[in-house]
Parts: structure tokens; sequence; C-alpha cells
């Protein structure tokens, strides 16, 4: 595996990461959505992470052939909670049912935060080994210097 190689891995693992924050972010500013425009409250999302493999643009043909399993990570979708809502009681809330109940999200704040957190961390690990990569790289042509 070519240092070019390992780094579209981790731009990979923070793309990934990336749009696993931002659905995080979402989901918190939405815990008490009540309606949305297709009906009902707001649902949570989840991003679901599948491998894909990754090119170089860097790698030529030569060596792809030689070493063709270089994998990354991608979004394969975006899943929403189909958990039924969270029901309160709320009679004077312009969205309560007859019975004067409330839909809002199921969703944890603080779960969610974790979930950031984790994401944010899992981010900053794909910044640090590509730095380190460059550094490798940068080094090597101090080297043939």
């Amino acid at each position: 595996m070519s240092l070019f190689s390992v780094l579209s891995v981790c731009a990979s693992g923070m793309a990934a990461q990336r749009t696993r924050a931002q659905l995080l972010v979402e989901n918190m500013a939405n815990a008490e959505t009540t309606r949305t425009p297709e009906g009902g409250p707001y649902r949570r999302k989840d991003a679901i992470f599948t491998t894909a493999p990754q090119v170089s643009p860097f790698a030529s043909v030569f060596q792809q052939e030689l070493n063709p399993a270089v994998v990354g990570v991608q979004v394969a979708a975006v899943m929403e909670d189909a958990r039924e809502p969270e029901k309160r009681y709320m009679p004077g809330h312009p969205d309560a049912d007859a019975n004067g109940y409330v839909a809002f999200p199921r969703l944890n704040p603080a779960e969610e935060m974790v979930d950031l957190v984790g994401a944010a961390r899992g981010y900053q690990a794909n910044v640090s080994a590509f730095a380190a990569i460059r550094d490798m790289i940068h080094r090597s042509i101090d080297l043939l210097r």
C-alpha cells in the first residue's frame, strides 16, 4: 500500500465522520420538533458506514494491479428511526391529539452528545493519521534531496 493510498483512506474516513457529525447535530437541533413537512415529529437519523475501494489519483496502473485491496469507508445510507414517537401529555399544545398527547422525537440528547464526541474523535484520528503520512512524505522528499 502506498502512502498516497493511505491518504485517500484517511480522507474517506474524515468525510464519513463529517456526515455522521452533521446528522447528530441535526438530531440535537430537532429534539423538540413535533411537526415536519413530511408530517409527524422529527425522526432521528443515523449514518450507516460501509467499506469502499479507494483509488489514489497518484498511483500507477501497475501498482493498483499489484495491490487492489485498498479499502476506505463511506456512508452507505442514512437510516431514520422507525420507533414510535414519545408521547407527552400537553393538552394546550397546537400539535396535541384528541386526548391531549403530543408526539415528540424519540432521542436522548445525552446519547447524541456521546455519539458526537465519538464522531469528533474518529475525525481527529483520521486527521492525525493524515498528518503523520504527510510528514513521512516530506521526510522522504528531504532524504532524496
